[in-house]
């Protein structure tokens, strides 16, 4: 089969994590690079050998044997990208969240509307095994109707830093697990109260967040986001989920505690699931969130794990979580 030739957009931490990851996939070619900068960029073309190289990702659109754009830019940028990369004629993935606003995600769903090409935001707890497995497991009816879902996803302050003049906790993060919810229920969001701080006045965006949403269906939705622990917290992420229903339950611990190593520095739990290199290849989540997707295209068939519009409403959710903190009041959808 013909390998289908991308073209990665961005090339900050996660952007490079992109390249490593499609080099690994026998239906990937990553056929060229863009980034603002011209020496990171003239980096990354000497690390992966790619040859085609961008500082303009408009320049890079127009080349017709580019078949799929992976675009990692800052949220901010997402929206106008992905409408120029859609109108190209190209597939696109596009990381998460969506856009900045739901405005832009509607703009960027209407620019579907006139192509035949495949579109994915890149939520990638979707493709995590424990969370997919308790997809199935709700979907099976084995813990009857959710009452109740509380998720954590907190961050040591250190890992923060570079994000938070960026993004908020609550729009970085909360995201993640609020995306799943509404995945597990089917439900819609009717109101949310949520409380933010900032515990570093530095930093444009709030690092600490707490958010109650009622669903439709009258289920409890209640989402934690810090991302001010303290630096010495041996795991990258604190993710865990608590799913009650009427009649089971379900427990994800995604800390990563499975994988404990103790050396003279301390113990830590080191991240092992989502991107890990081992052997010298890149393996874990992000890896067969590309494969699925990269096998959409070959097959001629829409993603069907996440579509276009559960992107849209959980980018709608955070940003009428963030309204509720910002106004100190419940607000109702």
């Amino acid at each position: 089969m013909e390998r289908i030739k991308i073209g990665v957009i961005g090339l900050g931490w996660f952007g490079e994590h992109h390249v490593d990851t499609l080099l690994q996939l026998p239906l990937a070619e990553v056929a060229a690079i863009c980034t603002r900068r011209p020496d990171h960029l003239k980096k990354m073309s000497d690390k992966y050998n790619i040859k085609k190289t961008y500082t303009n990702y408009r320049d890079m659109l127009d080349d017709k044997n580019i078949d799929m754009v992976s675009i990692v830019t800052h949220v901010s940028d997402h929206s106008q990208i992905a409408i120029d990369s859609i109108n190209a004629g190209k597939h696109v993935f596009l990381e998460k969240p969506m856009a900045s606003t739901v405005e832009e995600c509607d703009k960027i769903i209407e620019a579907l509307g006139g192509t035949d090409k495949c579109f994915m935001v890149g939520h990638i707890c979707r493709f995590d095994t424990a969370y997919a497995l308790a997809k199935e497991e709700i979907d099976s009816g084995s813990i009857g109707k959710i009452v109740s879902i509380y998720a954590k996803r907190n961050l040591a302050k250190w890992i923060t830093e570079s994000s938070l003049n960026k993004i908020s906790a609550l729009f970085g993060d909360g995201i993640h697990d609020f995306d799943l919810m509404l995945w597990y229920t089917k439900a819609k969001p009717k109101t949310v109260y949520a409380k933010t701080t900032n515990t570093r006045p530095e930093f444009k965006y709030d690092d600490i967040a707490w958010a109650l949403f009622t669903l439709d269906n009258g289920t409890f939705a209640v989402i934690e986001n810090i991302w001010s622990l303290p630096d010495n917290v041996p795991y990258a992420i604190d993710a865990k989920m608590e799913i009650i229903g009427t009649e089971g339950a379900i427990c994800i611990d995604n800390s990563g505690s499975h994988y404990a190593v103790l050396t003279k520095k301390g113990l830590s739990y080191p991240q092992s699931t989502y991107w890990p290199t081992v052997h010298g290849i890149r393996r874990g989540y992000l890896k067969e969130e590309f494969d699925y997707f990269l096998k959409c295209i070959a097959n001629n068939e829409k993603p069907k794990v996440i579509t276009p519009k559960e992107s849209r409403d959980v980018v709608f959710a955070m940003r009428m979580a963030e309204k509720s903190s910002a106004e100190n009041k419940i607000i109702e959808f």
